[in-house]
């Protein structure tokens, strides 16, 4: 009977001590400026502010020089229809290469298109000849709009020329020869082949984590500034335990991150006319593993930073090396082995690869079963190295707190043996 009202309270103190440390941590969050900018400000500005420059999806009017050495009908029309395109203007036809360059380093044009003199000689002596592209490659998608837009003018007009120099009897067979095998571009989950549809939901992700172990590390270097024997853990009763301290931590960031995803996930893709084909409960049910995972990784390198200062030398610059080995603007299979080991340390790596499956592809956890997977098994894995991270901690204060006391009362012996 004794131990069973021992462990009741036991279980009850621990209780007791656990939503302490979550209302403490409550007040350390909204004392903290600092902190209150990563968890509040952040999250609510940046997406907008991303979503917003990327809204309009794709680059239209993307200017380009033209370098016409053929002088040409064949090379006219080339560029008649390369300018006839929504995505490329004509700004110019230049004499030579120099003077295109001139243009394109004073910013005045983003490309040059040159057509050699054998040009149409070529074309008219069955010779296959080549248009030459030339872009400036700080914008990509102007990139992209100017190799869409020259290929696709190629291809048609290839196909007219070869249809014109060697006619078919019969108007189906003069399709077999341009056309023998039929094929048509489906875009599937980004109808508008834009870019806010393919990055920005990848990048909410990312903010979650990134701004979770921004905030909770300047919290740990907070309490190791404030605290005299540069530790996480204060010297009060309720810090007594390992469990406590994480699960009434983890209690607080848990309650903040809800609303803030809540924000990031559900609002603003709205907002913009981002992909929301995902069911909401499977959008829930992968976000929980993946807010867990992201909070004990969060607290376990809290336990490695010394100053306020550390987790913005240590941890801003990682954001886009970490959306680069996602997969997700560079596919996974072709990214060097040693950094996809490195992406899968972290939740948004997983959490990147399956929410933007859900939201934009309409996946269920079935189909995303590896990403859900692995970020429980990261939670359990960083929950683990969070209780040892205090555990740590919690040891070194005692025996600091033990050590002091022992040489204040040396002191006091001194003291009385002198008097």
């Amino acid at each position: 009977m004794k131990k069973e009202n021992k462990l009741w309270q036991t279980i009850k103190e621990g209780i007791e001590d656990t939503f302490f440390i979550w209302k403490e941590e409550l007040k350390r969050v909204f004392q903290d400026s600092g902190v209150m900018i990563f968890f509040f400000l952040v999250p609510l500005a940046y997406p907008v502010l991303y979503a917003f420059i990327y809204n309009n999806e794709v680059a239209r009017e993307a200017k380009m020089v033209v370098v016409d050495q053929s002088d040409s009908f064949l090379s006219r029309e080339f560029i008649r229809r390369v300018n006839a395109t929504p995505d490329v203007q004509i700004v110019g036809v230049c004499s030579d290469m120099e003077e295109a360059k001139k243009m394109v380093d004073e910013k005045k044009a983003y490309s040059i298109l040159l057509f050699p003199s054998e040009f149409s000689k070529d074309l008219h002596t069955g010779k296959q000849t080549t248009v030459s592209l030339y872009c400036d490659m700080s914008a990509l998608l102007f990139y992209k709009a100017f190799l869409l837009s020259a290929t696709e003018v190629s291809l048609d007009l290839g196909k007219e020329f070869v249809a014109r120099n060697n006619p078919a009897s019969t108007e189906e067979l003069q399709q077999i020869t341009i056309n023998p095998i039929p094929y048509e571009s489906v875009t599937i989950f980004n109808t508008q082949n834009g870019f806010a549809s393919f990055l920005v939901p990848a990048i909410l992700i990312l903010v979650i984590q990134q701004t979770l172990i921004l905030g909770i590390g300047m919290l740990g270097g907070t309490a190791r500034e404030r605290n005299r024997f540069r530790s996480l853990v204060p010297i009060n009763k309720h810090y007594v335990g390992t469990l406590r301290i994480v699960l009434g931590k983890s209690l607080t960031y848990i309650v903040l991150y809800g609303v803030v995803c809540l924000w990031t996930l559900a609002i603003v893709p709205r907002l913009f006319h981002l992909p929301q084909v995902g069911i909401p409960g499977t959008v829930l049910l992968f976000i929980l593993p993946y807010l867990f995972a992201c909070i004990f990784l969060s607290i376990t390198l809290s336990g490695l930073m010394k100053s306020r200062e550390s987790p913005m030398l240590v941890f801003v610059f990682s954001s886009v090396i970490l959306l680069f080995i996602s997969g997700i603007s560079w596919p996974e299979t072709a990214i060097p082995e040693f950094w996809r080991i490195v992406g899968y340390l972290f939740p948004s790596t997983p959490g990147i690869q399956g929410f933007v499956r859900i939201s934009t592809s309409g996946a269920t956890l079935n189909e995303v079963t590896h990403e859900y997977q692995t970020l429980w098994l990261q939670a359990g894995v960083y929950f683990i190295t969070a209780c040892l991270v205090y555990r740590k901690q919690i040891i070194r204060t005692r025996k600091l707190v033990s050590k002091q006391h022992r040489l204040m009362k040396q002191h006091l012996q001194q003291v009385r043996i002198s008097s």
